[in-house]
């Protein structure tokens, strides 16, 4: 009996591939090096965006060494980078301190505008009175400068939490409002009558596409109220409180301690950057969709 001849099945078309994909010894699409070393290519992307702002940082902290150091330059009139860094040393556990304190303030003056920016973008997007009524009033509340307000606030509220926490949240709340209302109008048109040609209800097309459409637009506000949330807690500080950076800052200042005075203000910029970042992951996480669009629209 013959054994009957046997062919190999051809292989399936891979219409995902281009044409002119590189292939395998069997034919399979090759991997490329990018995704076997994913590691390299981040490392070098790194050294790209980081190298150029470390290389001016490190050249600017030499020029700083160097001019402090001169013998016509006082020490407390202007410290050295090494000075600043041994006042740090001694005082980072008071430092550390002063942080958190600082650190709460801005978490609750930002958790208070985030809730209050959200809910006045989505008030203004559903109502066109609402949106002529509040914009107004929001953009003439951005003329009136928090200096004014901030004591008024120590005094209305005491040297506590709540006048720190206003302040944070009067600086924060505008650029969220913002973000979010313009982004909840810049919905797709084209999305917006594909969803009322199958019956779709205003709440389900907000669900469904203006709110998932504004979410990028939104982080953007995000990420600059984060920003200026820490400063808004330091000048609260600044004007009345008892504890946190900013009377950290005022009470060196008037004991002429400058080092100490600028390792506050060194961590205060770290605090800001820390809290962006965090900020920024927390958007990737949430909105991968968008990032992999992006990467295919640039590729």
């Amino acid at each position: 009996m013959k054994t009957p001849l046997t062919r190999a099945s051809p292989r399936p078309p891979d219409y995902g591939r281009p044409p002119d994909a590189p292939t395998d010894e069997h034919g399979s699409a090759a991997v490329p090096a990018a995704r076997v070393l994913p590691v390299a290519a981040l490392l070098r992307r790194g050294i790209i965006l980081l190298g150029p702002p470390l290389a001016l940082l490190a050249a600017l902290l030499l020029l700083w060494q160097w001019y402090a150091s001169q013998p016509d330059i006082d020490a407390q009139f202007l410290p050295t980078p090494l000075a600043v860094w041994s006042a740090f040393i001694a005082q980072r556990d008071l430092l550390w301190h002063h942080t958190l304190v600082t650190l709460n303030e801005t978490l609750v003056g930002f958790f208070w505008a985030l809730v209050a920016g959200i809910a006045c973008g989505v008030a203004i997007d559903f109502s066109p009175w609402m949106r002529r009524a509040l914009y107004p009033l929001l953009v003439t509340s951005q003329t009136i400068p928090i200096i004014t307000l901030a004591p008024l606030l120590v005094y209305w509220f005491g040297f506590g939490l709540t006048s720190k926490a206003i302040v944070v949240t009067l600086v924060c709340f505008f650029a969220i409002v913002v973000a979010l209302a313009d982004g909840l109008r810049a919905a797709d048109p084209e999305l917006l009558k594909l969803y009322r040609s199958f019956g779709a209800g205003r709440l389900r097309i907000f669900w469904s596409v203006r709110l998932p459409g504004a979410l990028p637009q939104l982080f953007t506000g995000i990420r600059i109220a984060i920003t200026y949330s820490v400063v808004g807690a330091i000048f609260g500080e600044y004007v009345g409180a008892s504890e946190g950076l900013g009377f950290y800052m005022q009470l060196k200042l008037h004991s002429f301690a400058t080092a100490s005075v600028i390792a506050a203000i060194l961590v205060t910029a770290a605090l800001s950057i820390a809290l962006f970042l965090l900020t920024a992951l927390i958007e990737r996480l949430a909105l991968p969709w968008y990032y992999l669009h992006g990467r295919q629209a640039g590729a």
